[in-house]
């Protein structure tokens, strides 16, 4: 060591990143890949550098590579410390690498002779992902908002989140809505690690003795995949299907994407052309170039919902209870549906089984 680090296991470490800001140390490319939620980008070495450092290690060994190292981080050194001063305005900050060594150690080391006052991650950002991942994986009762598309799920979720409930939007965290139109008009998705990076802060805020909200899902939300315990969890949820009518959710799956240009939903439709049969993949394509969306719409949905009912009969432990909304949701339902279930846990009817 470089001198007396204050060193931080994860969950002190993701504690204090509630008030101080966090400095991770390692390459762009590593940050892109998966950061701590709210991190500051301040790279020893760009990912060249990074490259010309671990190819010197293999072949030369450790010390030829610190020598390295130390020729190309030195000139650096005012570069670092002005973008620790645009980043941060306290003097207190946290500091990670990959796996809380050289890297992080020297920066810190840096960063305290200028005053500051480092805290290091024990086992880097590799330490901070096995726990986020451990952590994902315990035990909540899950209550599932589900039915058929064009339902008004995630509309529900949000008015439930309005009321104070624990409530996750994934589709929202996924940057996608989860059907082959599903990313019209959704900003870029994050890699896989960052979705459950940004999911673990939001579940880690979380009481789990009470009730936690989400939509229904399965496992692939676009390229993003759920971690298995959320999965899981979901799975043995208590599951409120939404009863809407059929006319009342293709009015809704209208109003929510006949504004994109008609060749992006014709490729949509394409993309599952082979699910949807020649037959039906033509109509719906038609129907797309002459305007009509509404029947466009249905078409659609009758490929949706035949997919949610194999999706659901394949899920055995799964506590499915229907929700009826003849005439769709309205600005009462998530407080109809929160006291709905805050009825059925008080009973202990169907809590899950863990």
């Amino acid at each position: 060591m470089l001198y007396m680090a204050r060193l931080l296991e994860p969950e002190p470490f993701l504690s204090e990143s509630t008030v101080l800001p966090v400095i991770d140390v390692r390459s762009p490319g590593e940050y892109a890949q998966g950061h701590i939620p709210g991190a500051f980008s301040i790279p020893l070495f760009d990912n060249g550098e990074r490259a010309i450092v671990g190819t010197i290690y293999k072949n030369s060994g450790r010390d030829a590579a610190i020598l390295k190292g130390i020729s190309i981080a030195t000139p650096k050194i005012p570069l670092y410390l002005q973008d620790l001063r645009k980043a941060v305005n306290g003097r207190k900050i946290l500091v990670h690498c990959w796996r809380g060594g050289m890297r992080s150690e020297h920066m810190a080391a840096l960063f305290e002779k200028e005053g500051y006052e480092a805290g290091v991650l024990t086992g880097g950002y590799k330490a901070y992902r096995r726990f986020v991942r451990a952590s994902l994986g315990r035990p909540a009762v899950v209550i599932v908002i589900g039915g058929y598309t064009g339902s008004g799920k995630t509309e529900v979720l949000r008015g439930i989140s309005e009321l104070g409930c624990q409530a996750i939007d994934l589709e929202g965290l996924a940057c996608h809505k989860g059907s082959a139109f599903g990313a019209l008009g959704q900003a870029p998705q994050p890699t896989n690690e960052q979705f459950e990076n940004n999911l673990y802060k939001i579940w880690s805020a979380f009481d789990l003795s009470l009730p936690v909200w989400m939509e229904d899902e399965s496992r692939m939300i676009g390229r993003v995949t759920l971690p298995d315990p959320v999965v899981e969890m979901i799975d043995r949820g208590i599951l409120v299907r939404l009863e809407v009518p059929k006319e009342i959710r293709a009015r809704r799956i209208v109003s929510e994407y006949a504004g994109f240009d008609a060749n992006l939903l014709a490729e949509a439709v394409n993309r599952i052309s082979e699910r949807l049969g020649g037959a039906r993949t033509t109509e719906a394509l038609e129907a797309i170039g002459s305007g009509a969306f509404d029947r466009a719409a249905f078409n659609m949905l009758t490929y949706y919902d035949k997919a949610y009912n194999f999706a659901i009969d394949r899920r055995p432990h799964v506590r499915k209870i229907p929700f009826d909304l003849p005439l769709g949701i309205d600005e009462k339902t998530p407080a109809r549906i929160v006291a709905f279930i805050q009825e059925i846990l008080r009973h202990g009817t169907y809590l899950p089984r863990f």
